[in-house]
């Protein structure tokens, strides 16, 4: 969980989720700027923030991009700045479009420097008597929010300094989230209570308490009330309401507390009301959160569907908001394809958000624990495909399979490597305590059903005594079924099976019942154990619920199943048979689950012990098979049957096409930028 940081152009993220006012909207913030010198109200069109820039060159350049016209926007600057490149303001230009239309921070940084280098005034009165006050002003105040996105806290601290000594301009709230980033707890809620004494400004009191709402998840323990949450919400729609301008930041951030409680039901609650106001502007994107929730409470359906809305909303998102959350987008769609049975897609999307710079200066969570949880994801990622593709080798012959079996150890390799990376990455004590805290707040959002991976990856010896620590400090105060889980997790790695049995029911009789997935992976553990301790009757009883609640788990703990194959004994049926006893998904044992296979019909099912159907595959056949069909069309139809069966049994049952597959890669920001489109017609399909 990690929160996020609002500001008034671009929303930022904080770890937990808690977001922030950018600096760069300084001169959009109020008329109590630049000392004693009087600013004219605002009033549109407003050209870099102002009102009264005289360019003709910048007022073109304005007009390109209030019309979305982007690529002139770009030409118009850059034949600006090849004609007066020591004009500051032809570097501010192009560094703002670079910044706006294509989300390129290095290069607007370096413009940005240089345009700071041709003013260096000191004063306002230095400003003023060179003409350049307008631009100087936007620069310093630009350099702090992109400084800022790129994680150069103490360079962005700095540059609100510079705006405060010289401009006289009001910067204390935003200080709290550059002082949040570099863990500054205490200057941080010093600061936000300053802005709550001594500021009117609704925007500037929204920004001290959501700085608040961060600061109070700081401990291990959880927060006594969500008041500073609910008074940063509150804020922002009293200001919303004069202005018509709703923000997602603050609700999003309200959800990532209340789930930090357990109130899972009103995290959701907010989701819900964020998801009705289409931000391109905000870094906080609900439907990320919505399918993380959906996903974790086994509602799949509405898990697609929110993916599909994630979708359209990260389209229309501004290019700056798009380099800044990029990864987030990446990692929830590869946890959903990972379920789906998409594991290759998911090696691909994990392997990008592990090798493409984020900036996360508007996200709690660092870069260090944004890499650490791509790492883990690949590593899940690529040993769910390895497993995947031993299924597939039990469809082949020896000599047949042998290219297939040298391409899958390029998945174990690359899981192990990955595994390495994940394991440097959680290695600080701090960091494991603090992750190790239901639904940790300030950190990077994973889901509660992936977090038992980590201790594999460090070792059950060290996790161990870190879970001990964290429950003395109060982690899972809340909840101790968290607690039980993780001990659970721990006696599985260690072959203590009867510890798996009594822990894991210790667990699953304490977690909320959002926690379906969590519980699923529990209901696996236990219901290997119990097998192994010879107690098949437990055994089905807890393989049978990991198939409900997760049919995927089997396959990424790379388990199998007990089943009594029936066969009609036609040659396909027994073909088939043959292939899915080899299988590494199946254990052949007359009390386990009845795995039919129909060769005449072309069809192969799963049913529990009661006779309900858990998955079922149907093979289409074609009109002149028949019995005397010649043996290769039947063996092809036999390694349909068996792969159609792992596919139907061990995913869950949602197909989604190579298209949209395709499309959660992602899209150049700089097309997003040169298509804009009707935000009516957004906020329709938004609407829930």
């Amino acid at each position: 969980m990690r929160f996020v940081w609002r500001c008034p152009a671009v929303s930022f993220l904080l770890g937990a989720v808690l977001t922030c006012n950018a600096p760069s909207a300084l001169a959009q913030d109020g008329n109590d700027g630049f000392g004693d010198i009087e600013i004219p109200q605002q009033r549109l069109p407003l050209c870099f923030g102002f009102s009264d820039i005289q360019s003709e060159r910048a007022l073109a350049i304005c007009d390109a991009l209030n019309l979305d016209e982007t690529v002139k926007a770009r030409e118009l600057s850059e034949q600006w700045l090849r004609e007066e490149p020591g004009n500051p303001a032809a570097q501010f230009a192009i560094a703002e479009v670079l910044f706006t239309v294509e989300g390129n921070l290095p290069r607007a940084l370096f413009h940005l420097n240089r345009a700071e280098e041709l003013t260096g005034y000191e004063t306002l009165e230095e400003a003023f008597a060179a003409g350049g006050v307008q631009w100087h002003y936007l620069t310093l105040s630009q350099l702090s929010y992109v400084h800022q996105l790129m994680g150069n806290q103490l360079e962005s601290l700095d540059y609100l300094d510079k705006v405060n000594e010289i401009y006289g301009q009001d910067t204390e709230s935003f200080r709290g989230w550059p002082l949040i980033k570099l863990k500054q707890y205490e200057a941080a809620r010093a600061s936000a209570n300053q802005v709550l004494e001594n500021s009117t400004d609704d925007r500037a009191r929204a920004r001290a308490w959501n700085t608040l709402c961060a600061v109070e998840l700081a401990s291990l323990t959880p927060v006594e009330s969500m008041g500073a949450c609910e008074r940063a919400i509150s804020e922002d729609e009293e200001n919303a309401g004069q202005s018509g301008s709703y923000d997602t930041v603050y609700l999003s951030n309200a959800a990532e507390v209340a789930l930090s409680l357990l109130q899972i039901d009103r995290a959701e609650d907010y989701l819900d009301r964020a998801t009705r106001y289409l931000n391109p502007d905000s870094v906080a994107d609900p439907w990320v959160y919505k399918l993380y929730l959906t996903m974790n409470q086994s509602r799949f359906t509405e898990a697609m569907d929110a993916m599909d809305r994630m979708l359209v909303w990260r389209q229309q998102q501004e290019p700056v908001v798009t380099v800044m959350n990029r990864a987030e987008h990446f990692l929830v769609s590869a946890s959903f394809l990972l379920l789906a049975g998409y594991a290759e897609d998911a090696v691909e999307l994990t392997s990008t958000a592990l090798n493409q710079p984020d900036r996360n200066g508007s996200y709690s969570a660092d870069d260090a624990q944004k890499d650490a949880y791509a790492a883990l994801l690949n590593m899940i990622a690529n040993t769910t495909a390895y497993q995947s593709g031993l299924e597939d080798l039990a469809t082949q012959g020896r000599l047949a399979s042998l290219p297939e079996r040298l391409r899958l150890q390029s998945y174990r390799l690359a899981a192990w490597q990955s595994e390495r990376r994940a394991a440097s990455l959680f290695a600080e004590f701090d960091v494991l305590q603090s992750r190790l805290r239901p639904y940790a707040p300030l950190d990077v959002h994973i889901p509660e059903w992936i977090e038992p991976e980590i201790i594999r990856i460090m070792g059950t010896g060290v996790m161990r005594n870190l879970l001990d620590k964290a429950n003395g400090n109060g982690a899972f105060q809340l909840n101790e079924g968290y607690y039980f889980s993780y001990r659970a997790e721990i006696d599985a790695l260690e072959g203590r099976h009867q510890r798996v049995l009594d822990n894991g029911e210790r667990a699953i009789a304490a977690l909320p019942q959002a926690e379906s997935l969590l519980v699923g992976r529990l209901a696996a553990r236990m219901g290997h154990a119990a097998w192994q301790l010879g107690d098949t009757e437990t055994a089905m009883t807890w393989f049978q619920q990991a198939m409900t609640k997760d049919p995927s788990i089997i396959r990424r703990l790379g388990l199998a199943i007990p089943v009594q194959i029936i066969t009609d004994n036609s040659p396909i049926a027994t073909q088939t048979a043959s292939y899915l006893r080899r299988s590494p998904r199946t254990l052949v044992h007359p009390k386990g689950f009845s795995l039919t296979i129909d060769g005449s019909g072309g069809s192969v099912c799963l049913s529990d012990r009661a006779g309900n159907t858990l998955s079922c595959y149907n093979h289409a056949q074609q009109d002149d098979q028949s019995d005397n069909q010649s043996e290769s069309i039947g063996d092809d139809v036999a390694q349909t049957l068996a792969r159609q069966f792992h596919a139907k049994t061990f995913g869950i049952g949602i197909e989604i096409s190579k298209a949209k597959r395709s499309m959660l890669l992602g899209s150049s920001v700089i097309l997003n930028g040169q298509n804009a489109t009707s935000r009516t017609s957004r906020d329709a399909f938004l609407k829930p």
